[in-house]
Order: structure tokens, then C-alpha cells, then sequence
């Protein structure tokens, strides 16, 4: 690709977090194009090209189930002069004024990122001390601190995204902010900040990411009832029951295994949901409306501050809304249990939950066996749990009903 572009009379660069990655022995994610070419002209050389975005326009290059970004070298001209750019309150809404790659190299945000790896030469171009940065272990905004995340407040989240992905200490000129101006992510799309929320906690770094958060106090900003819930709460069942579910997460990507967005964000809201539960349940609700409801009041209390697509709340509620469901072991209702779809998702919940200390132990370990035993002995299981259950409830008296008035003629 970088040669065609080349072949075409532009120049291309291979930049960004691919080439730092590189540089770090690690395996790269995706890799990033920057070109002298305009979106408009890439798209002339390559004819499974798409363009995208308002704030910076951008080329995405298909390559079967493969994109590659390929972006144009960005100005650093003024944002009060005339031009396709744009700022609210000091917050960059558009930015397509093209540039040299010298000037682009210093609108990138941090150093590490501003790494540009040249074909021709094979050479690594580093305008901003990146390499430096790299061999110190050091995450450092290019530019003031206080105005890049104020162009952009999303820039908070990368940092901290970073820190804890690469092991890297926040310079302390661009720490400082986080702990101050973590209140300007309020005015980030709430779709936006779901994109981040995925790579803070789907990137095999979940719980780091988690402790950075709530040390800037930006947790509270992404999740403002379970951070609530989290503070004030006298015993460690939720803190301890979060970092399980992040030391999950963590375990199924280092194992290759897959992990659901429902799975994580069913664990992140789960206390401010147990919580309401349990009011609705002593005002008298039954098990099953009580979970619906808490779940309908947090779920929309959260898409205010971060989205989350139905794809996701819907399995999301689901494995809240089963929970209740496994602690009723007698008669057939094991059995369909075992069969609804969110089956195995709602028991790994469950396994998290007795883990964290929220439910007796033994509770899981019933169903771990009874997943394990054969039919004969799931069997003697039930008829033990039919033995050991409540005492036999009074049947209820059926009242009956007032004769119905004759027909008035």
C-alpha cells in the first residue's frame, strides 16, 4: 500500500501505534497510514477506499475484513485563522487543514505516537523526542497539557489507557490535569467514550486500567453510580467483586478465549443494580420485576454518560436478570435453566459473585456439579434439594368468586 501511494508521486508513512509497538517488540494491533495526499486523492488510487468522519477526515482502505487508516498529514495553523477547522469552548469539532509532515508529527498527542517509519530508507523519523520517551519508559503529551485535553478531553482516557498497557509512568506535567479536568469528558459523545471504554478494559489490561481510573477520579466520570456505590460502601464486597471480573477478563484474553462487552459491563453496573434490587425487593417487588426494574433504572441512568448498544444490554440484563433463578434447585426448573442461551454466562456471573463473598459458596458449587454429574445423578441432586428445601408452604385457599348478577332485563 505504502508503495503504491509512493508509485502514485505521494508520501506515505507507515505511523503511529504500529511503529511504537514495533519499536517495543511487540506485536502491532493495526498499522496507520499518514500521506501528503488528500482523502480525496487516496481514494483515486485505491478503488476499495471509503471516506469517513466530520472532525478529521480520513480514508479507510479495505483489504477483506482488513482496514487500514490512512490519514493526511495535519497543519499546525492557528485554530483562529480561516480554514476547515473548528473549536467550542476550546474543544477541536473539526480539523482538516493539511499540512507537512514535520507539522503533523507535532499535532499527534503523545511523543511515543509521533513515530513515523520511512519505506524508502527504512529509517524510523521521529520529530518529537519518541524514541527518547520509548527507551524511558515515559508517556508525554506533545504541546501544554492543560490545552490538549481540553481540544480533546478522550486524550485523558488514551493516557491512562497507555500507562497501563505499555507499563509506562504519566509525565507529571501531563498527570496533574488528570486529577482536575476529568469533569470535560461529560461533553464527549456517549458513543465515543463506549469505543474507549472497550480498549481500556478489552485489551488484556482491565484491571490497571480500572485502578488508573478511579486514582484520577475519571472512573467516576465514565460510571458515576458504581463509582458511588464503590466509595461509600463499609465492607469490600463490590470493589472486590469488580477487580474479579477484571482479573476474569484479563485470564480469557491472555488464553485466547473470547470476551464479551455484556460479560464486562454486566460486572461494571452490577453493585448500583443489586443495590436498587434490594430496595425494590423489601418495598415488596418479586424477584424476577425487581431486577427487571433496577436494571431498566441503571441502564438508563448510564447511557447518559457512556453507550451501550442493545446487542449488549440486552444479554446484559439477561445475566442479571437469571441470577436469581439458580438459587431455586428443586423440581424441573434446574433443567430449564441449564437450557436458556445465557446459560453459561450467567454461571460464570454467579461464580464471580460467590468468589467476591455476595453469595455462599456452595451455591456455585451445586451448579458446577450439576453441569458435571449424569443424568441419574443430577436427578438424586434435585430430589436432595426438594428434601432440604423451605418447609412445605401452606396451600393457599382459593376464594370464591361472587355469583355472577342476573342478567337485568
Amino acid at each position: 500500500m505504502l508503495y503504491r501511494l509512493k508509485a502514485a508521486g505521494y508520501q506515505s508513512y507507515l505511523v503511529g501505534g504500529g511503529v511504537r509497538d514495533l519499536l517495543l517488540g511487540r506485536e502491532p494491533k493495526d498499522f496507520d497510514v499518514a500521506t501528503d495526499a488528500t482523502p480525496e486523492q487516496v481514494k483515486e488510487v485505491f478503488r476499495n477506499c471509503r471516506l469517513i468522519g466530520r472532525r478529521f477526515r480520513l480514508a479507510h482502505v479495505h483489504f477483506g475484513r482488513e482496514i487500514i487508516e490512512v490519514a493526511t498529514f495535519r497543519s499546525m495553523q492557528d485554530a483562529s485563522e480561516p480554514g476547515d477547522r473548528e473549536t467550542e469552548n476550546g474543544m477541536l469539532v473539526r480539523d482538516n487543514i493539511y499540512g507537512t509532515i514535520e507539522e503533523d508529527a507535532l499535532r499527534r498527542d503523545f511523543t511515543i505516537n509521533a513515530l513515523y517509519y520511512n519505506i524508502e530508507d527504512f529509517s524510523v523519523v521521529d520529530y518529537a523526542g519518541g524514541i527518547e520517551d520509548l527507551r524511558s519508559g515515559v508517556l508525554r503529551l506533545l504541546g501544554d497539557p492543560v490545552t490538549r485535553y481540553r481540544e480533546d478531553p478522550v486524550r485523558m482516557l488514551r493516557a491512562v489507557r497507555f500507562a497501563a498497557k505499555l507499563g509506562f509512568m504519566i509525565n507529571p506535567a501531563c498527570e496533574k490535569p488528570l486529577f482536575e479536568m476529568g469533569g470535560l469528558l461529560q461533553s464527549v459523545p456517549a458513543a465515543r467514550l463506549f469505543e474507549e471504554v472497550l480498549k481500556l478494559f478489552m485489551a488484556g489490561v482491565a484491571l490497571h486500567s480500572f485502578e488508573k481510573l478511579r486514582h484520577y477520579g475519571l472512573f467516576a466520570e465514565l460510571f458515576p453510580e458504581t463509582e458511588r456505590c464503590l466509595s461509600h460502601e463499609d465492607h469490600e464486597f463490590p470493589i472486590t467483586f469488580v477487580t474479579r471480573g477484571m482479573q476474569n477478563t484479563d485470564a480469557r484474553i491472555r488464553e485466547g478465549k473470547p470476551v464479551t462487552p455484556a460479560f464486562l459491563f454486566a460486572v461494571l453496573l452490577w453493585e448500583p443494580v443489586r443495590q436498587l434490587f434490594e430496595r425494590l425487593r423489601a418495598a415488596g417487588e418479586s424477584p424476577l420485576s425487581a431486577m427487571q426494574q433496577a436494571g431498566s433504572d441503571v441502564l438508563m441512568d448510564q447511557l447518559q454518560r457512556v453507550s451501550i448498544p442493545k446487542r449488549f444490554s440486552i444479554p446484559m440484563r439477561e445475566i442479571w436478570n437469571l441470577q436469581h433463578r439458580f438459587e431455586q434447585r428443586a423440581g424441573k426448573r434446574p433443567y430449564r435453566l441449564m437450557t436458556h442461551p445465557r446459560f453459561r454466562a450467567a454461571y460464570d456471573f454467579l461464580l464471580l459473585r460467590a468468589e467476591a463473598g455476595e453469595v455462599d459458596q456452595e451455591l456455585a458449587d451445586w451448579w458446577t456439579e450439576f453441569q458435571e454429574r449424569d443424568e441419574e445423578q443430577r436427578n438424586q441432586m434435585v430430589r436432595q434439594a426438594n428434601s432440604s428445601s423451605d418447609k412445605p408452604r401452606k396451600r393457599r385457599r382459593r376464594r370464591k368468586r361472587p355469583a355472577k348478577p342476573a342478567d337485568q332485563g
